[in-house]
């Protein structure tokens, strides 16, 4: 995962992520990918935009529209991210599931602000992962992500860290990436990453510290 040193500021780590290509999977992977995400759209799989989703899940806000991530990709996440930041997290339940829900938000607002390169590796992923076959064959995860246990969550991320196959690898570094950051980059979370937050001349002056 990344140090969350390297994740103060959510605009700023996204804008460096961007720079870079997510998933070197040379020829052989990327070919692959490609096979995957056009089956997962000839399937049936939903791969729009979630929209707003405010209205049908209260862990989300109400006023933020999903621009990237689908219904099936916030699942994925949601499945995800308590492995990662178990420990980090609140323990009240609420406060647990909103603080996922905003990661989840975040990972979705900066990817849309990535270029289309990135955008077009990470829908290839998160098509292989939430497609029923690949989810099975590839990530050995039995179960609809809605129904993932932190446990197995935990497993399968521990799997393609460790696993030989280079595609496996950087799609850990993908997801493990860009949830750093947005996690991170929230503002409950700065003290966590040693961030004291903006001094407070910044918040008094700047618009973008002024709540909405």
């Amino acid at each position: 995962m990344l140090d969350p040193s390297d994740a103060r500021s959510g605009d700023t780590g996204f804008a460096r992520l961007d720079r870079r290509s997510f998933l070197k999977t040379g020829l052989g992977g990327t070919l692959f990918l490609a096979t995957v995400s056009a089956t997962a759209g000839l399937s049936g799989c939903a791969t729009a935009p979630a929209g707003q989703l405010g209205a049908v899940d209260t862990r989300m806000d109400a006023r933020y529209q999903f621009r990237f991530l689908t219904r099936d990709d916030i699942q994925l996440f949601e499945a995800l991210l308590p492995a990662m930041f178990g420990p980090t997290l609140p323990e009240q339940p609420q406060a647990r599931r909103l603080a996922i829900a905003s990661t989840i938000e975040r990972i979705d607002a900066g990817i849309d602000n990535f270029g289309p390169a990135n955008q077009h590796e990470l829908r290839r992923l998160f098509d292989l992962l939430t497609f029923g076959f690949t989810r099975v064959t590839i990530a050995r995860v039995w179960s609809r992500w809605s129904n993932v246990s932190t446990t197995e969550a935990n497993a399968f991320l521990e799997r393609w860290r460790t696993s030989g196959v280079g595609l496996f690898n950087n799609g850990y570094i993908a997801l493990t990436k860009i949830s750093n950051v947005a996690f991170y980059g929230g503002r409950d979370q700065w003290h966590l990453s040693g961030y004291p937050g903006p001094p407070q001349w910044a918040v008094d002056a700047l618009p973008q510290f002024k709540p909405a």
